[in-house]
């Protein structure tokens, strides 16, 4: 059950596997998506068809979807990025239940966003937790952890990778040990629990008060989406990656400072941002170097600051 790319290499390798016999997909109802809303087949659904399997696309997880999962006795259900929340009923039809593959060390990080979430919040490590599903929010108990290095270069989009191949390897690792009955689950510590929520294209904004190291990683973590961006003369320009710099400077927090090999350097609250790419409206998003070369960023400029708003809470978030 799957409705992102991410899953791809999970599935092939479970298409390739011997012991695993792949029954059926479950994915989201075709949507109408990007400037002519042209309704197109998930990524998860062209894998599926591709491979003759049978695919459903129930547009909600009621009793009629369960029992078209039952009709395929399954064993068990693999869960990764679906986007429906499923009933108790619905997770104990298979045989083994029903096991989620969160992208996140539980417990940190439960909730909508938990790659971009990591990024922006500067971790150095993430990882993929194997869970069993419970009804409350990615709260299950863990049987293991597939764990990614996180590089202050690292994009949300170059970590999703990291963690899609994660994924597979903590599968295949561990279905032998499940089908023997070996595979032990432990409780997460509800204690130590933080929530991301759903992102919003208003959380691009950024703050140029705040450090070099809180920026670079708002800006990495929010790519490809929303991605952060800033109102120019050449109109809001999007940022696609940053890194901190130690320099110092006397100018005022969103001040252009000037580029150089790597990129364009602007002033922040502590240390110096470097911008290494950068988008125009329309455009493509280029290296800054490249950039700057078909468009000029004026030395001196002040870059206006917007209040950035949390990412993580200590709580579930509420919806609105």
């Amino acid at each position: 059950m799957g409705s992102d790319p991410i899953a791809l290499p999970l599935l092939n390798a479970l298409a390739a596997a011997l012991s695993v016999e792949l029954v059926g997909v479950f994915t989201q109802p075709d949507r109408a998506t990007g400037r002519g809303q042209r309704v197109v087949a998930n990524a998860i659904k062209q894998w599926a068809l591709a491979a003759g399997l049978p695919v459903e696309q129930p547009l909600k997880f009621d009793e009629a979807a369960r029992e078209t999962l039952a009709a395929f006795a399954p064993d068990l259900s693999l869960v990764m990025a679906y986007g429906h929340i499923l009933r108790t009923a619905v997770i104990e039809t298979p045989r083994l239940g029903t096991l989620n593959l969160h992208t996140s060390i539980l417990p940190r990080y439960r909730g909508a966003a938990p790659i971009q979430t990591a990024v922006a919040e500067a971790e150095r490590e993430t990882g993929v937790s194997l869970m069993r599903m419970v009804l409350a929010l990615d709260a299950g108990p863990v049987a293991a952890v597939e764990r990614v290095s996180v590089d202050t270069l690292d994009t949300a989009e170059t970590i999703e990778a990291k963690l899609a191949e994660a994924s597979r390897a903590v599968v295949m690792a561990n279905l032998g040990p499940l089908a023997a009955g070996k595979l032990e689950f432990h409780a997460q510590d509800d204690t130590r629990a933080t929530y991301c929520r759903r992102l919003r294209k208003s959380d691009g904004t950024l703050d140029f008060a705040a450090s070099a190291a809180v920026l670079a990683a708002r800006i990495n973590g929010l790519f490809p989406w929303p991605t952060c961006q800033v109102e120019t003369p050449l109109g809001a320009l999007k940022l696609g990656q940053a890194e901190a710099l130690p320099d110092a400077s006397d100018a005022a927090p969103g001040t252009v400072l000037g580029a150089d090999g790597e990129g364009l350097r602007v002033a922040t609250g502590d240390g110096t941002l470097r911008i290494r790419r950068l988008q125009r409206p329309g455009g493509r998003m280029l290296p800054t170097t490249e950039f700057l070369r078909g468009a000029a960023i004026t030395a001196g400029t002040v870059w206006f600051s917007a209040p950035m708003a949390p990412l993580v809470a200590d709580r579930a978030f509420r919806a609105v």
